[in-house]
């Protein structure tokens, strides 16, 4: 994407990763006088091997700048703000991010692109790739990008017909004071982050400005946070819908019992059966369901379009991830739940399971997960959280220290192999990946290895 919005402008830019670099090229594509940096030198090398003019900024003359970059990974405000970020204060220079720049270009050259932006704590990336599975589905033209993996400056120009789905993290809304969604979801909201936000309650205000700002805001009912800020939109003045994975909403969406029902203001009810949809497995998945529902209607797309967008629908790697079976034991790839409560969600869909947890802690533990406790046939722990998860289970739960996921996935599957009832043999680690591997993505690889490594599975269909 060449952004014109900066053309004959100077800007700089702090952060040279992945991101940093696609928007250092786009700025620099339209015309921008721009300067950039990285604390990393070898980015700083690799930014160079790109064309892109680098330069220590401290160096720099601060004063006349237009706007200074900065990477969503760099800390904005806590647990103190960047040396770039104090001088762009103390300069007064207004400090974005790509998404922001994304809004921009948009509102400049094509402001009837529809723009839908997803937010939450959980299901964020799950929800943006389905909607926009289903406006591909139904013939739309559309681009995906964001925090799902593509940074949004890579997608294509914006035009009048193009629909952008658009997943936003807290620090990537932090950097977007002008954002201006056409449809913006929040899905829920519970403590994570607190790292860069410092409390809950900043957290909640820093994703409240993505739909405080759409044209029609998608918000969840089910966490107290959501519905004090849906409560504080509608009380403005702007339409709200909410949604719900706890059953029916008067003039919303809500998931139960398997279906989605549909009873929008404005629309005519509908429902849309999930059952036998297992990429659309679990509550939590039906509230995502509700949400892709919500803004599909909102961005006219019928009713027919969106089940058949559903039932397609193949899911995410890491997500849920059916990888395959042996007889009556089904493995699933969850290794995105990174924390206890996206954890809750994988353990409340399934009946029997094998549960693969552990690596590097976060703070709470497990404890929260006890009321799952007796869905749980026996546990397998990995990694630095194994000796405190161990002290939780305690004997509630049998378990055993298996260290390594190659050593769960093989006890798992010799124990599942011997239970004569169906089950789930479900990585869902309640913890972060770095103590062992680089990302949740490279350990979620590794568990479909050692599962398709075994003998006598059965691949799933489409992964």
């Amino acid at each position: 994407m060449k952004i014109d919005t900066f053309a004959g402008l100077r800007v700089a830019l702090f952060g040279l990763g992945g991101s940093g670099l696609a928007t250092a090229s786009a700025l620099i594509e339209g015309g921008a006088n721009l300067i950039a940096f990285d604390d990393n030198p070898g980015s700083v090398e690799k930014a160079v091997t790109h064309g892109i003019p680098t330069q220590n900024l401290r160096e720099i003359d601060w004063n006349g700048l237009a706007a200074f970059v900065l990477s969503p990974g760099v800390p904005l405000t806590h647990p103190r703000p960047h040396w770039s970020v104090d001088l762009a204060n103390a300069a007064g220079v207004p400090i974005i991010g790509d998404v922001e720049i994304f809004g921009r270009e948009r509102a400049s050259k094509a402001p009837e692109a529809r723009f839908v932006a997803i937010t939450g704590t959980n299901g964020k990336s799950t929800t943006t790739a389905l909607i926009a599975h289903c406006l591909k589905e139904a013939g739309r033209d559309t681009q995906l990008g964001g925090n799902i993996g593509v940074p949004v400056l890579t997608l294509q120009e914006p035009t009048p017909e193009r629909h952008y789905v658009v997943e936003c993290s807290s620090y990537q809304i932090d950097l977007a004071p002008g954002l201006k969604p056409s449809v913006a979801l929040l899905l829920n909201l519970t403590a994570d982050h607190l790292d860069r936000h410092g409390t809950i309650e900043h957290y909640a205000s820093v994703k409240e400005r993505l739909v405080v700002g759409a044209d029609r805001a998608v918000i969840g009912a089910d966490d107290i946070w959501c519905r004090a800020i849906a409560d504080r939109i509608e009380a403005a003045g702007r339409p709200v819908v909410r949604i719900s994975g706890q059953g029916a909403v008067a003039g919303g969406v809500g998931y139960a019992d398997g279906i989605v029902v549909r009873a929008l203001d404005g629309f005519s009810e509908a429902s849309f059966d999930l059952t036998g949809i297992g990429s659309l497995r679990g509550r939590h998945n039906g509230q995502n369901a509700a949400a892709a529902v919500a803004a599909l209607t909102l961005c006219d797309v019928g009713e027919a379009q969106i089940l058949k967008g559903l039932r397609s629908f193949p899911g995410l790697a890491h997500r849920m991830e059916e990888v395959g079976r042996i007889g009556k034991t089904l493995f699933i790839n969850d290794s995105k739940a990174t924390n206890a409560d996206a954890a809750a969600t994988a353990l409340a869909s399934f009946e029997r399971i094998y549960w693969i947890a552990g690596g590097l802690p976060k703070e709470g533990g497990i404890a929260e997960l006890s009321r799952f406790f007796p869905k749980i046939v026996k546990a397998y722990l990995i990694g630095e959280a194994a000796p405190a998860f161990a002290a939780t289970l305690g004997e509630d739960v049998a378990y055993e220290i298996s260290a390594t996921l190659d050593n769960a996935v093989a006890s798992a599957a010799r124990d599942s192999a011997e239970d004569e009832k169906s089950a789930a043999v479900l990585l869902s680690p309640a913890c972060a990946s770095f103590d062992q591997y680089r990302n949740f993505e490279v350990r979620g690889d590794a568990f479909r290895d050692s599962v398709r490594s075994l003998k006598d599975i059965e691949v799933e269909a489409g992964r």
